[in-house]
């Protein structure tokens, strides 16, 4: 008898374990719930070409409305999953609908974190996580306008820079003492911060935000707690992001800060299986319990969900790797280069602009950061998936042919 398969949650991970389902050989039911009126898109263009103008929403589609019909594949939206009875095996969606379930697939991914301070939710203070917070914050980017950026993350970094190539007056407001520290080496953040001040972006680090305010001219006042106040006609918050992990908690399922998968991306209950931003699973790049934030990510665990839920033996432990446009410059990252049991090696390109970070425990590599580096971070990445050890010296040395390695 065939199955019947349910995914919650039709962004990157969902649409491709959907997708994949049918790929697959699935010949049962395949239901695609959704929150947004949109079928599945990536999330990368937003903060890039979506909000300089340049890409169309229609082509940061993943599987256009007529392809899930082609598939068989049920797209329920825009409604949202209110309950997971485990017992009864079904789902309890907000137009009051039930769906029954053999196995059940949660991507429901993220929300970005929005700022806790007085004047946080006035008009004219957006963070970004979907499609439509993006075309409201396009639509805003107006040469000559001010734009203050609070969070030093990749989010804020990168609209940072789309709007300073729109021509806006943009400031970076930072309350650590400096950028993307969770994720990158102290070298990096200094490139980051180079990179944007070359640009004529004002970088304020170390500083919190006491409150924002309207001003007597339509505008809005970033207030510091160390008594600077700021002008902006638009402020974009870019303060990292909260699982949705609500639904599985009220079923009961275990969670701490995102759903809890194994290697197979099972949750607690045998029948539920989990994908995406939402999940926390052991990394042994990381050797702990993580949420990749990735695009990569949500594609890859998308699919290896999918396969786990038809059977299929799977280990997903993926190589953590991650992208960033800014300024028109590729910046690339692998593994873990900003681990606490490395330490950084800085590699400058034999061309101009090229720049590498590696991130090594004794004579093993951990990490790279890259930027313009593309055929070095091939190399890297040979490594790390080989665990021979490197010299580091060598890793420094940028006359030296990685691929030798």
């Amino acid at each position: 008898m065939s199955q019947s398969i349910v995914v919650i949650g039709a962004g990157q991970a969902g649409g491709w374990a959907a997708r994949t389902l049918r790929d697959q050989g699935h010949d049962g039911r395949i239901v695609l719930v959704g929150r947004e009126c949109r079928p599945p898109y990536e999330r990368p263009p937003l903060s890039k070409g979506i909000l300089d103008g340049v890409t169309a929403p229609e082509a940061a589609t993943i599987f256009a409305k007529s392809v899930l019909e082609q598939l068989a594949i049920e797209w329920r939206a825009p409604v949202e999953c209110l309950s997971i009875d485990r017992g009864k095996r079904h789902v309890l969606l907000s137009d009051r609908s039930t769906i029954a379930y053999d196995k059940l697939i949660l991507c429901t991914g993220g929300r970005a974190r929005p700022l806790s301070l007085p004047g946080g939710n006035l008009p004219g203070v957006f963070q970004l996580r979907s499609m439509e917070d993006a075309l409201a914050i396009a639509a805003r980017l107006e040469p000559g306008k001010r734009l203050v950026a609070v969070g030093g993350g990749w989010i804020g970094l990168e609209v940072a820079a789309t709007a300073n190539m729109r021509g806006l007056d943009v400031t970076i407001v930072e309350a650590d003492a400096r950028l993307c520290a969770r994720t990158v080496p102290p070298q990096a953040s200094s490139y980051l911060l180079s990179l944007h001040e070359q640009h004529r972006t004002q970088v304020l680090l170390g500083c919190d935000i006491e409150r924002i305010e309207p001003d007597s001219a339509g505008g809005l006042v970033v207030v510091l707690k160390d008594g600077r106040v700021l002008p902006a006609d638009i402020i974009v918050a870019g303060i990292g992001l909260l699982p949705n992990d609500e639904l599985a908690r009220d079923a009961g399922l275990e969670c701490r800060g995102g759903i809890i998968v194994d290697t197979q991306c099972r949750t607690s209950d045998e029948r539920i299986f989990a994908a995406g931003d939402v999940t926390l699973a052991y990394n042994h790049w990381h050797d702990r319990r993580l949420r990749l934030e990735s695009w990569q990510n949500a594609q890859d665990q998308g699919i290896a969900a999918a396969k786990a839920a038809l059977g299929i033996n799977i280990q997903y432990d993926p190589l953590p790797r991650f992208w960033s446009d800014q300024y028109g410059i590729r910046i690339q990252m692998l593994g873990c280069p900003n681990s606490e049991r490395g330490i950084p090696i800085v590699r400058q390109g034999r061309e101009a602009g090229h720049f590498m970070v590696f991130c090594v425990d004794s004579s093993r590599l951990l990490g790279a950061f890259s930027v313009n580096a593309a055929s070095d971070l091939r190399e890297a990445r040979r490594i790390l998936m080989s665990g021979r050890p490197v010299a580091p010296a060598a890793l420094a040395d940028p006359t030296f042919d990685l691929a030798d390695l």
